[in-house]
């Protein structure tokens, strides 16, 4: 394979990988505006899109494979191809997080909301911003962008915490079944939406050190402990429901 060759083939797969992220995003907005909207239709639509983001994976990274054999690529070259099969693996679990929203709003279903859902909207803009940003740094190779992404990190972190104090206080007062499952339910949301944002952030973080080959800390700062329960150990076991629930 000429270099020309090479670049081209480079081109096409960071073409691939827009694509597959424009699904992805899409997928996000169109999971929680199902929710909003109690749309059992449109959720089911984004579950049946996720075979289309998974082949959409397989593809880039059999593509990248092919890349590696016929080119046996070294330094920048290597860490670029590195960092795409990286960045698609980010992608895919993007779009699972978009499909286990859409889990919860069939879940929900038609009961009536226990809150205005005002804040998991603008959450999931933050966090659309966030992927999209973080793969337009990648194919710019721009530095700047991506650590806009990494900065854009921390307020999601804090929305979270601010819905976690709400919904585990509606859970902690001792609220009737039904409304203490949907706040479960709507905490499992959140928590998605913040493992959205930390991928974006993996991306960002991969496209600097595709750059400039040298790897970059995921500076996190976690919310903190409302209500005396330890977020990140709640959200751990939100993690393994959702495992054993899914």
């Amino acid at each position: 394979m000429t270099r020309e060759n090479y670049k081209r083939e480079l081109q096409s797969i960071q073409g691939e990988i827009l694509k597959m992220g424009s699904l992805v995003e899409k997928q996000i907005h169109e999971a929680v505006r199902c929710l909003s909207n109690q749309d059992l239709a449109g959720a089911q639509s984004v579950l049946d899109n996720d075979d289309i983001v998974d082949q959409m994976q397989i593809d880039i990274e059999e593509h990248c494979m092919n890349m590696i054999a016929l080119q046996q690529p070294v330094a920048s070259d290597l860490r670029t191809i590195v960092a795409i099969l990286k960045i698609t693996t980010d992608v895919q679990r993007i779009g699972d997080h978009a499909c286990n929203i859409a889990e919860l709003t069939l879940r929900i279903g038609e009961d009536q909301l226990i809150k205005p859902l005002n804040d998991i909207p603008y959450m999931a803009r933050k966090t659309e911003t966030m992927v999209r940003d973080s793969l337009t740094a990648f194919v710019q190779r721009d530095l700047e962008l991506a650590e806009k992404v990494r900065q854009a990190d921390e307020p999601v972190d804090e929305m979270y915490s601010l819905l976690f104090d709400e919904l585990i206080g509606l859970v902690l007062k001792g609220s009737e079944g039904r409304q203490a499952g949907q706040a479960i339910n709507l905490l499992f949301v959140a928590r998605y939406l913040e493992r959205i944002a930390d991928h974006a952030t993996n991306i960002a973080e991969r496209v600097m050190y595709m750059v400039t080959g040298h790897r970059v800390d995921h500076m996190r700062t976690g919310p903190g402990t409302p209500h005396g329960v330890d977020i990140d150990a709640f959200a751990s076991i939100l993690d393994e429901a959702s495992v054993s629930g899914g």
